[in-house]
């Protein structure tokens, strides 16, 4: 098993990351637990990646990912106004990867995601026992010389503690990049109270073929508070597909 104190990198994943305004803002805000106050905007966001081969990693070995959460007030990453996340959901295909998160705290639970690109076209889902959960389609460029680089700052529940993690990345996005559609599959899953509005509104995001980051070696408590839920949410029709340009940082 691998050591949640120790710090591990990730290099040359492939990763969509997104976020959006959702369905129902109220559910949204209720995710969150004691402690935290959500963002003005209420949005969620959602990285879906895979990492091919283990030789891309300090000891994770190849797995994929998706994990969402939501937006939160008044805890930023350090080297710019990005607001910080709380993890409400990891779905990872790597039992190794999903224990090593669920000792820092994530969420974490079984499900595997590919990325695949035909053309200009990438899909990126998520699927859970071999079912579709989530799908991202997306029109995409090549990779120029923009390199994109800075810190997320991600939150967890440790018992009844808040745990704040600082996650350096660097990322070579394509461009253009365009979101199609994002849509959520199973209304009586508890991720789909994330699912976005409809028509569907990305406030930020990028698709990289070559996205590196770490997860920190440090990591500080914020506050003592319950640990919190994910509820669920009704029944909505799914969200039309919408475009979006989308010129601003993850």
């Amino acid at each position: 098993m691998l050591d949640p104190a120790d710090p591990h990198l990730v290099v040359h994943s492939r990763m969509i990351y997104l976020s959006w305004l959702p369905a129902d803002p109220d559910v949204i805000a209720a995710l969150l637990p004691a402690g935290l106050r959500v963002g003005e905007d209420r949005r969620v966001f959602m990285n879906q990646y895979v990492v091919d081969d283990e030789t891309q990693t300090s000891g994770f070995g190849a797995y994929s990912l998706t994990y969402l959460g939501v937006s939160v007030a008044g805890l930023d990453a350090p080297d710019r106004p990005l607001a910080g996340g709380w993890w409400t959901h990891y779905l990872c295909s790597s039992p190794r990867v999903r224990g090593y998160a669920a000792a820092r705290g994530a969420p974490v639970a079984a499900g595997r995601t590919w990325l695949e690109q035909r053309g200009d076209t990438l899909v990126a889902q998520t699927e859970v026992d071999g079912v579709p959960l989530i799908r991202t389609r997306a029109r995409v460029g090549d990779t120029g010389h923009v390199i994109r680089s800075g810190h997320h700052r991600y939150l967890t529940g440790r018992g009844d503690a808040l745990v704040s993690g600082v996650y350096p990345y660097l990322a070579e996005p394509v461009a253009p990049f365009e979101v199609e559609s994002v849509d959520f599959f199973d209304p009586d899953h508890p991720v789909y109270p994330l699912r976005p509005a409809n028509p569907l509104v990305i406030t930020a995001g990028f698709y990289s073929p070559r996205a590196s980051f770490a997860y920190p070696g440090g990591e500080s408590m914020l506050a003592r508070s319950p640990a919190a839920t994910v509820g669920r949410a009704g029944h909505q029709v799914p969200a039309s597909r919408a475009r979006s340009g989308l010129p601003s940082g993850s």
